[in-house]
């Protein structure tokens, strides 16, 4: 009985030197959390996709809390957000529009020839780097799906070799940007849909030997720009989404209609 008592009183002392232990730790090492940064972290959607340029929802929240980051900073949540965050920082949150992915390349099976039929692993980046070419065009989508694989909205798919973009799912977090070797993919503003729907840098003789649907560099719409929206630079035009007014000028004039027209042309 004894023995079984001083086991009690051991145990009991040790539990309290643990307990106040622990007590002394906590108050010695408390960081006092700014409540601020818990509301702004309970408004962020919490994709963690770091297109805001940060490491994920919780950065974004405690740089908000801060001053450090916009309220308009998270480019998922959009303006709805934003102005939720606005409410609880005190500041009013600029209107941002929402941006959508649009892949820059139109190579698919009929307007380009594939070299062969690839076997082997179905990624992007790996036949980038082992320098697998799948079509004749050395610019183009390869059709393997990386931006498919990492894009968390079930947005892309790849449609006859070439990866397209569901407008209304994108949340424009930027991912598939990134995993894009290639560098095809872009975020536009969603209001925007005159686009250039090719990457190839080559001279126009070049892109037609390897694409039917490719930019030939050849200025026309440039010409016909009324806005100074549209540029061509390295042999290849884009579109300055701030100037264009979505005239459509630009698509209509395109000898290869390679410029995605306005809704309605």
């Amino acid at each position: 009985m004894q023995i079984i008592i001083i086991t009690t009183l051991v145990i009991a002392v040790i539990g309290a030197v643990v307990g106040a232990g622990l007590v002394f730790t906590g108050n010695k090492f408390h960081v006092d959390v700014d409540e601020r940064e818990t509301a702004v972290r309970e408004q962020l959607p919490g994709n963690n996709c770091g297109a805001c340029g940060f490491a994920g929802c919780d950065a974004l929240a405690a740089a908000i809390a801060k001053g450090e980051a916009p309220v308009n900073a998270c480019p998922v949540g959009g303006a709805p957000v934003a102005a939720k965050l606005g409410e609880i920082m005190g500041t009013s949150a600029e209107a941002l529009e929402r941006k959508v992915a649009f892949v820059r390349c139109k190579g698919t099976c009929e307007v380009t020839h594939n070299q062969g039929n690839y076997v082997g692993v179905m990624d992007c980046r790996s036949a980038v780097l082992a320098g697998i070419n799948v079509t004749d065009c050395t610019y183009g989508c390869l059709g393997f799906g990386s931006c498919v694989t990492v894009c968390p909205e079930n947005a892309i798919r790849v449609v006859n070799g070439v990866a397209t973009v569901n407008r209304k799912k994108c949340v424009g977090c930027g991912l598939c940007v990134k995993a894009c070797p290639r560098g095809l993919i872009e975020l536009v503003p969603e209001s925007k849909r005159v686009i250039v729907q090719c990457s190839n840098r080559d001279k126009g003789p070049q892109v037609k030997k390897v694409c039917s649907a490719g930019c030939i560099g050849c200025g026309f719409c440039q010409r016909v720009c009324e806005s100074d929206a549209v540029h061509v630079e390295g042999n290849l035009a884009h579109v300055n989404y701030a100037n264009c007014t979505q005239c459509g000028k630009c698509a209509e004039k395109c000898p290869v209609k390679v410029i995605t027209p306005p809704p309605g042309n």
